[in-house]
């Protein structure tokens, strides 16, 4: 039977512990990488570096950055008076991607989960708070499952009383899909956020 070397075999496990990652793809990108040419591995080294030394979290929103306080923090273009949460940085990004929204950002770095030991002291709620002073609006993107709307009802709780706006990112169908293939929720969720036409 094939035994590989020691040193594969060590990035394969190593790769297998990205998330969405199994021991499979961890073995066909180990084996990419050792196809390439020496140049391209070692940039991606030193790719992986750069990011580890140079990219870290705004203290203020604490999206990631390369500069403290990030550049969407700063940017005078944006309305200073409505913040979106969001659980994770890659959410910021997704929104901000789609151009629709041009407030600011305050990233939670999780949700709340109780089975998985995680409450409020976990997140950066405190820190939320202490940006509300001239807030008019909070638009809470939590990811629409359990944990991520006990988030948002949890921050809405939080926030309400203090006069602010809290609203929740629309939930329904997406553009394209067809009504016989989604589930009882998604379908509630998208009659229950209707709009007039």
């Amino acid at each position: 039977m094939f035994k590989s070397a020691e040193s594969v075999e060590r990035l394969v496990n190593w790769l297998a512990r990205l998330p969405g990652i199994g021991r499979k793809s961890a073995a066909r990108l180990a084996f990419h990488i050792l196809k390439m040419e020496a140049s391209e591995a070692l940039e991606l080294a030193d790719i992986i570096r750069d990011v580890k030394e140079k990219v870290s979290f705004c203290k203020t929103c604490f999206n990631i950055s390369e500069v403290d306080p990030c550049h969407t923090c700063t940017d005078p273009n944006r309305h200073a008076d409505l913040i979106c949460v969001v659980e994770e940085a890659m959410d910021a990004a997704a929104l901000d991607k789609a151009e629709g929204f041009k407030g600011l950002f305050h990233v939670l770095g999780g949700r709340l989960s109780p089975l998985d030991g995680i409450g409020p002291d976990d997140l950066r709620i405190k820190e939320l708070l202490g940006r509300l002073e001239d807030v008019k609006e909070i638009i809470v993107a939590t990811n629409p499952n359990v944990e991520g709307e006990a988030t948002a009802t949890y921050i809405s709780r939080l926030i309400k009383p203090m006069g602010i706006k809290v609203t929740r990112i629309a939930r329904g169908l997406p553009v394209g899909s067809d009504l016989e293939y989604a589930d009882a929720v998604t379908l509630t969720r998208a009659i229950e956020g209707r709009q007039e036409l």
